[in-house]
């Protein structure tokens, strides 16, 4: 939650539009946080607003891989901690409703929605959303970029899935040593711990991360999901229970229209289309 300092700077890029952009096209869902005059810092209105977003994707079966970045310097600071200020001082208790009306929601969404989602990490990634980009499948990070595991920074647990994903990507040593003694861990370093899937440069950045998306969007979407929720069935059950829920998800992805194409494809050794279905 409330993870960096996001107070601008004189020369930080300002937004007068909307706190969040939408964008569809070719099956892909761009969901971009758009306040770079904050960092992208979560406030109440762009928390609001990316829970909704998220929802609408998730339930669109046009969208068959989303995209989440942000604009400006930053991907995401975590909590706007200027916001979370004046509730303290205004003796408002907001941590825990923040936590369970936003937060969890969002990482609910990003880590079970039936496609697949690319955090597209176009600068620091902080507090939340660090936790944000953990929840999803793949993260592209620009290499002059880190991750920062801040919360305990600030005196606070952890928080938006951190405390599940983390471990599951660096084992419980490793993970309880960044969340314990928090710094911005830089890109090659992120690389190095398989915290990020890879890193480009700048000028890549943006052609890499289309790169990605276009060949997941063509992919088989029903079979995506699956994988994504068998993955995370199995890190919460033992073995028998796994391979039931396994069985259970191969008979359903059997019956599918591009398990059809596919085997089809391959006996006339052609190259399958996928519909998504």
């Amino acid at each position: 939650m409330s993870t960096s300092d996001s107070s601008p700077e004189p020369s930080a890029p300002t937004s007068t539009g909307p706190v969040l952009l939408l964008d569809v096209a070719h099956g892909v869902a761009t969901v971009t946080l758009n306040r770079p005059e904050a960092m992208n810092a979560l406030d109440t209105e762009l928390k609001v607003a990316l829970l909704a977003a998220l929802q609408q994707v998730a339930n669109d079966p046009a969208v068959r891989c989303v995209v989440l970045t942000g604009s400006g310097r930053a991907f995401c600071v975590g909590q706007d901690l200027r916001e979370h200020v004046a509730s303290l001082e205004s003796g408002s208790q907001s941590l825990g409703s923040t936590v369970t009306e936003h937060y969890n929601p969002i990482v609910t969404l990003l880590t079970t929605m039936d496609k697949p989602v690319i955090a597209a990490l176009n600068g620091v990634a902080a507090g939340a959303g660090a936790a944000f980009a953990f929840a999803a499948d793949l993260r592209v990070l620009v290499d002059s970029a880190g991750i920062n595991l801040a919360f305990a920074g600030i005196a606070l647990s952890c928080d938006s899935g951190a405390s599940w994903t983390l471990p599951r990507l660096l084992g419980t040593a490793r993970a309880k040593e960044l969340l314990l003694m928090p710094r911005t861990i830089p890109a090659q370093e992120c690389l190095d711990l398989a915290l990020v899937t890879k890193v480009v440069a700048r000028e890549d950045f943006d052609s890499a991360v289309r790169e990605l998306a276009a060949m997941l969007a063509a992919g088989p979407t029903l079979a995506y999901g699956a994988i994504r929720r068998a993955v995370a069935f199995s890190a919460a059950h033992p073995l028998d229970q796994s391979l039931a829920h396994e069985a259970d998800l191969m008979t359903h992805t059997g019956r599918s229209q591009d398990h059809r194409a596919a085997v089809s494809a391959f006996l006339a050794k052609e190259t399958p289309t996928f519909t998504g279905r």
